[in-house]
This record gives C-alpha cells, sequence and structure tokens, in this order.
C-alpha cells in the first residue's frame, strides 16, 4: 500500500489553528496527493490529546469524520499488531516511544508504507521511516 502514515501530532497541528506546526502541516497537507493512513489507535491519541487540551468541541467535530474514513484511510490495528507492538515497545526500551508510536511502527511496515507526517523525534529514530514534511 503507498501514502503516507499520519501521526497523533501531525493531525492535532493540522486542526487546531494555534498548534506551532498548524502553518507546517496544513500547507503540507493541502499539496499532498498521496492517500493518508492513520490507525484507530492514532484516532484514540488524538481525540482524547485534543479534550486534554481544551479542544473538546474540535474533538466531537473531527471524530466521526476520522473514524468514518472521510480524513483518510483507517486502518485498523489487529490483535498481531499489538503482539508485535509489546515487542518493538519492551525491546527498545532506550528510547521515549508510545506504545501508539510502537503499533504504528508496525502497522507501517505491516502495509509497506515508508513515509510519515509527524513533528516529533520518533519516527525519525525507527530508522526505516521518511519523515514529512
Amino acid at each position: 500500500m503507498s501514502g503516507v502514515f499520519v501521526d497523533t501530532g501531525a493531525w492535532f497541528a493540522r486542526f487546531v489553528p494555534t498548534d506551532p506546526d498548524h502553518s507546517a502541516a496544513k500547507a503540507w497537507l493541502d499539496r499532498n496527493t498521496q492517500p493518508l493512513i492513520t490507525t484507530d489507535y492514532v484516532i484514540d491519541e488524538l481525540l482524547t490529546l485534543l479534550r486534554v487540551r481544551g479542544e473538546y468541541q474540535r474533538a466531537l467535530d473531527i471524530g466521526p469524520r476520522m473514524l468514518h474514513g472521510e480524513v483518510c484511510d483507517l486502518e485498523w490495528v489487529t490483535p498481531p499488531d499489538v503482539e508485535e507492538a509489546w515487542q518493538v515497545f519492551s525491546t527498545y526500551h532506550d528510547k521515549a516511544w508510545s506504545f501508539t508510536d510502537c503499533v504504528s511502527r508496525v502497522v507501517m511496515e505491516r502495509l509497506g508504507i515508508d513515509t510519515a507526517l509527524a513533528f516529533d523525534e520518533h519516527f525519525r529514530q525507527f530508522g526505516t521511516v521518511r519523515v514529512v514534511p
């Protein structure tokens, strides 16, 4: 599968105009022509982040659109993905990767996706992913 995996922070930056990375996320997404892919775990993390950062109404507006595939292609995490992510999480104890980051890495590998839209260093640390913007 070709496309760009979109991480939680990139979605947050895109949807929240006051985020420092909003302009970069919006500009990159506006000119992107590849399919956007994310997981149910990323959506869970995004909706939680929106809520705790005072953007509950935005979460209510965005959530249904994301869950119904209107914003991107939604890849549901499988039990084998979770098992493999646990191996990554427990092996790379020197990294500050969240469990969701580990799940994202596993799903990207399963789908053959080598590009991620992300604003933190975690996807760069994977060593197998080209990070944009």
